[in-house]
């Protein structure tokens, strides 16, 4: 009795082994390209012109991203880039440039996690330092720090167990205003939308 008391538990611990490392790790990593197309919705600059507005560059940037899954349908994501720098025009015209840092925070709701092709929404947070602000040969600024809504959605295309392609798009809100001299002469509405592909890797 003793000895298979033994063997029958030696047998659980194995399959329990067994069904732990089938699991998938929570964690997923991607890498995106993603273009940002900026709305561009500002106020007219006071002084300037009647119908003079403030306009930032688009752009293309790498992106990593690094997913914690709570369950198979819940997750977490973190969204980083390094600084990226843009232009900002008057009326058409370039008047300066200044850089922005926007990690993102975003809980996910994934609608078939099992399948090959998995959709998922998602909502959070986003943060956006700015900085190396140089307008109107420094006689204008932003502000520092942006805090806004980020909206998500995507799909992940399963090539096996750890492979995936990955489609994405985001509304992100960013937004600040301008000053010449200290003085508010407008407030620009980034609010970009974020339109990537790339590669994940689930561990």
């Amino acid at each position: 009795m003793k000895k298979l008391v033994i063997a029958l538990s030696l047998a659980t611990l194995g399959f329990t082994a067994t069904q732990a490392m089938a699991q998938q790790s929570p964690w997923l990593v991607r890498a995106r390209v993603v273009n940002i197309d900026t709305a561009n919705n500002s106020d007219r600059v006071g002084g300037v012109g009647a119908e003079d507005r403030l306009t930032v560059s688009n752009k293309t940037i790498p992106e990593v991203d690094i997913s914690y899954f709570f369950s198979p349908n819940l997750s977490a994501e973190l969204i980083l880039t390094y600084p990226q720098k843009h232009d900002v025009m008057l009326d058409g015209a370039k008047i300066g440039t200044f850089k922005h840092l926007p990690p993102t925070l975003t809980a996910q709701y994934h609608f078939s996690p099992e399948a090959t092709v998995s959709p998922y929404v998602g909502a959070g947070i986003n943060f956006t330092n700015i900085s190396d602000v140089q307008l109107l040969n420094g006689a204008g600024r932003l502000e520092n720090n942006s805090v806004g809504l980020a909206l998500q959605a995507g799909v992940d295309f399963k090539l096996d167990k750890n492979w995936s392609i990955n489609l994405d798009v985001k509304k992100v809100q960013i937004r600040s205003d301008v000053l010449i001299s200290g003085a508010k002469v407008s407030a620009v509405q980034v609010d970009p939308w974020l339109i990537g592909v790339g590669v994940g890797y689930r561990f």
